[in-house]
């Protein structure tokens, strides 16, 4: 399992270091297919947030899924601990679907073929993180998952971009896979409508469904 560890506006530690190798074993143990694992360690530097200063981000790449986490704290190893703790709930989420949706495919693959279904492919995701300072627009997008840092403009305003290649998926995959990215919002395909959407999380258990359409 490939781990990297990139720091923001911050040096990382050795001692962070080691305790990734060790702490890491939760994600091997619980999703044995990962075969990267990206961390981001970002310092915020207002000191009002002292108690937050430090942010880990953790994103785990096992096959096409993702799962994603992220926590704050004073210091990068609690921050850490409070993240992989996030993360080993999701990954649960995401083993106990894996074994539910191979479960139904044994069902199915007893039926008579003329009443099984043609399961559509879906492409693989792929995806690095990275950063830069270029004028906004002009930056790169090529790889899936890779973030850009752009300025905008003359301003002290910083934007991370990246490019995100959405799967075709029903709204209810759809908002299974927002929870595991640990966003408010998640991108995808419309399998019924075949339209580019997003899902977004409103308040409590209420959800919205954005979907997109040229005026062409």
């Amino acid at each position: 399992m490939d781990i990297v560890i990139t720091g923001r506006r911050t040096k990382v530690s050795e001692k962070f270091r080691t305790a990734v190798d060790s702490k890491s074993k939760r994600i091997a143990a619980i999703a044995p297919d990962a075969d990267r694992v990206q961390i981001v360690v970002t310092h915020e530097g207002n000191p009002r947030q002292a108690d937050t200063a430090i942010k880990v981000e953790i994103t785990v790449f096992a096959g096409r899924d993702i799962a994603r986490a992220e926590a704050s704290s004073a210091d990068a190893i609690s921050a850490l601990d409070l993240a992989l703790d996030k993360l080993t709930i999701r990954l649960r989420r995401l083993r106990d679907r894996r074994k539910s949706h191979h479960q139904d495919r044994d069902r199915a693959s007893r039926k008579p073929l003329d009443t099984a279904g043609d399961m559509p492919s879906l492409p693989e995701d792929a995806g690095s993180t990275g950063t830069g300072s270029v004028p906004l627009g002009a930056e790169p997008l090529d790889a899936d998952g890779e973030s850009v840092e752009v300025r905008l403009g003359e301003t002290p305003i910083r934007i991370r971009r990246k490019l995100h290649r959405a799967r075709q998926m029903t709204i209810e995959e759809a908002l299974y896979e927002m929870e595991l990215s640990d966003h408010d919002f998640y991108l995808f395909v419309n399998a019924e409508t075949r339209r580019p959407a997003v899902v977004y999380r409103r308040h409590g258990w209420s959800y919205g469904v954005f979907e997109i359409d040229s005026e062409e």
